[in-house]
């Protein structure tokens, strides 16, 4: 007999999962998901999240409640009488009126090796800690920041140049295959839940903006690290005097520096090495792969260089 479901989640990141429970037979009786937000050139009109487009095209019935804190949004969630709540993404704090109101409890899936990055970034900042390997997790929740006992595992390897949405889309995939063989073995009373370890744990805290600014003092594997762990969004950035004036330039890509030790002092950090693109590190270098102009659209970095003059001796600041 299938399981009564309540899905809960926002971004593109959730909507696979949403997708393949439904796919998979199981009765979803609502979707939570974050309410619609501003966007638009003027953000003046409201965008319903990618999890409410798909839920509304599946026939689903969406609630886009502000806080799951109330007394009557909690009734609310307990009168959908759910076997299990799934959660990806969701973006809200659940109380323990919610965690504990499905039959079966909240199962969520997270982004990361738990106990190592725990909390909201973890494709990112494991990229840009330089980690070789990540995963999906499926686990139970409970009120404490992702440290509740794990019930399966998928592990993926970090390719050295992936970017943060090369392994966002790898692992959206992974991540509801694995939701819904999750879904099976407890429709089957089958799936068992191991506590996380205690050493390990990492916490992968929101990008802040401050962050976003490439420092070119750092070594050449930090920098690169940082490229690829912010690329798309929010993207890495630094600036460059294009026509006689300083632009700020989005780097997407980049790649370490063939034949480029990373200790050879190559001179001032941010430096225009070569006519390619290869930028001087505090130590080391890499090589720009693709960039993206204020108002342009991303583009391989000898496209950019097509229309823009860009020489060795230049600097980045």
């Amino acid at each position: 007999m299938p399981l009564r479901v309540i899905f809960m989640g926002t971004p593109e990141f959730s909507v696979p999962t949403l997708r393949a429970i439904a796919e998979a037979g199981q009765e979803i009786a609502a979707v939570y998901t974050q309410p619609p937000r501003a966007a638009g050139r003027r953000g003046l009109e409201l965008t319903p999240s990618p999890v409410q487009r798909e839920a509304e095209r599946l026939g689903i019935e969406t609630r886009t409640p502000v806080s799951l804190k109330g007394e009557a949004e909690q009734a609310a969630f307990r009168a959908l009488q759910a076997d299990v709540a799934v959660v990806v993404a969701y973006g809200l704090l659940l109380p323990k009126a919610v965690l504990e109101a499905p039959r079966l409890g909240c199962i969520n899936g997270h982004a990361s090796l738990l106990p190592r990055w725990r909390g909201a970034a973890p494709i990112q900042r494991a990229i840009m800690a330089g980690d070789s390997e990540t995963g999906m997790m499926v686990m139970r929740m409970e009120e404490g920041l992702d440290t509740g006992p794990v019930a399966m595992v998928e592990k993926c390897a970090i390719g050295p140049d992936m970017t943060a949405g090369d392994l966002h889309d790898r692992l959206m995939s992974v991540g509801a295959s694995l939701m819904v063989e999750a879904l099976a073995r407890l429709e089957r009373n089958t799936l068992t839940f191991t506590r996380q370890a205690a050493e390990g744990v990492t916490y992968a805290k929101k990008i802040d903006k401050s962050e976003t600014r490439v420092d070119w003092t750092r070594s050449a594997s930090e920098v690169h690290n940082s490229i690829r762990g912010l690329s798309p969004f929010p993207g890495a950035w630094s600036e460059i005097g294009i026509g006689g004036r300083p632009e700020r330039l989005k780097l997407l890509r980049s790649t370490l520096s063939e034949g480029l030790s990373l200790s050879e002092d190559l001179g001032e950090s941010g430096g225009i090495l070569d006519d390619r693109l290869t930028v001087a590190c505090g130590a080391g270098a890499i090589s720009l792969v693709e960039v993206q102009r204020a108002g342009g659209k991303p583009a391989a970095a000898s496209e950019f260089l097509r229309g823009a003059k860009i020489e060795r001796g230049m600097k980045f600041s």
